[in-house]
């Protein structure tokens, strides 16, 4: 199935449009025939940077805060399709700040999704992570009722509605605040490599990759649809060692014991989800649970079929080795940068 979007003279709004996906976006679809694009954030420095950089006509900046109906409302008029990024992702402050989490993560869905409704948007893809399965910390918790947000509006919706369809992903490497810049600053700086448990795994993706995703959801989701792309996982330990070897480092690789709200692995279906969900290869698509408060299921029928199945979680993905992770660390324009600082070549083919 091609996840390939026409998109001529349509109007596209990436929410949290200054962050790596919205740059990803901007930078694939300048290329096309695309109407406009709007960038709605509350981050006026990060609309300048991206001004002067792109310098296209087609990009329109919106300052204005998912938090705030009205804003949102503004910009989303005469909006036909919306990429919905903008969220509180990191962990720590998530745990130390959870009610800001609920305004931005669950409260700020809501007042996207009523407005898109009301501005008669086409479709709507929300932007989910694997924290959200099974979740223990505050931002796992927030991004799992934000997905149910999503969906619980999805099942209102007559024919005229949005079509509203979530993605949910695992690890994006390089991004703002991941480990993988962790790694290579403390190599650039001569400290210890810090990891946290050496057999914690997680999924690893490109952020193209996540992009693709989002594009799945967009051509072929329907209504209250989660998609999930598979992807493949490693140990913290292997990741950190094929940073070290790319890098010909010396650093010491540090255990320092697991964080606060943090798992052993993530998990990208459930496995009630994974017994409802669809194949599609690249692919995993659960349908929305289309019952109403009439359903006799949680009550008192149960469903066997769901004792007997497994969740999808980065201990029983496929797990990279060693040189299939600097394999694919090889593809990060971060790690190619710190090769060259340091005087190292590499035969790099994407």
């Amino acid at each position: 199935m091609s996840s390939h979007l026409d998109l001529k003279n349509e109007t596209l709004l990436i929410t949290g449009g200054t962050g790596s996906f919205g740059n990803v976006v901007l930078r694939k679809y300048l290329s096309t025939d695309i109407g406009e694009i709007r960038i709605f954030s509350r981050d006026e420095k990060k609309q300048d940077d991206m001004r002067h950089h792109y310098k296209d006509d087609r990009i329109k900046y919106y300052i204005g805060d998912i938090r705030d109906p009205g804003s949102v409302l503004s910009a989303l008029r005469g909006v036909d399709y919306i990429f919905h990024a903008a969220a509180l992702k990191q962990v720590p402050s998530c745990e130390f700040y959870p009610m800001e989490a609920v305004r931005t993560n669950v409260l700020g869905t809501s007042n996207l999704l009523q407005a898109a409704i009301q501005a008669q948007v086409k479709r709507v893809v929300c932007l989910s992570t694997d924290k959200a399965v099974y979740p223990i910390n505050a931002m796992g918790i927030s991004k799992a009722m934000m997905e149910k947000v999503a969906i619980a509006e999805s099942r209102n919706l007559g024919p005229k509605g949005p079509v509203i369809c979530v993605t949910r992903y695992g690890n994006v490497m390089a991004s703002r605040g991941s480990v993988i810049p962790l790694f290579l600053d403390q190599i650039r700086e001569g400290k210890p490599m810090t990891v946290t448990d050496p057999a914690m795994t997680r999924f690893l993706m490109h952020l193209d990759t996540a992009v693709e995703l989002v594009e799945f959801a967009f051509s072929h989701g329907h209504n209250g649809d989660t998609f999930v792309r598979k992807s493949p996982a490693s140990t913290i330990l292997d990741l950190a060692q094929a940073v070290k070897e790319l890098l010909q480092a010396d650093n010491e690789i540090q255990v320092i014991g697991t964080r606060h709200g943090e798992k052993r692995y993530e998990s990208l279906l459930s496995r009630e989800e994974r017994v409802r969900s669809e194949d599609l290869g690249d692919y995993f698509r659960v349908p929305a649970d289309s019952r109403d408060l009439n359903y006799s299921k949680y009550f008192s029928v149960g469903d066997l079929e769901v004792s007997q199945s497994d969740e999808y979680h980065s201990h029983n993905a496929q797990r990279l080795d060693l040189s299939e992770v600097k394999e694919l660390l090889l593809t990060l324009s971060c790690v190619q940068e710190a090769m060259t600082e340091r005087g190292i070549k590499s035969e790099f083919v994407r």
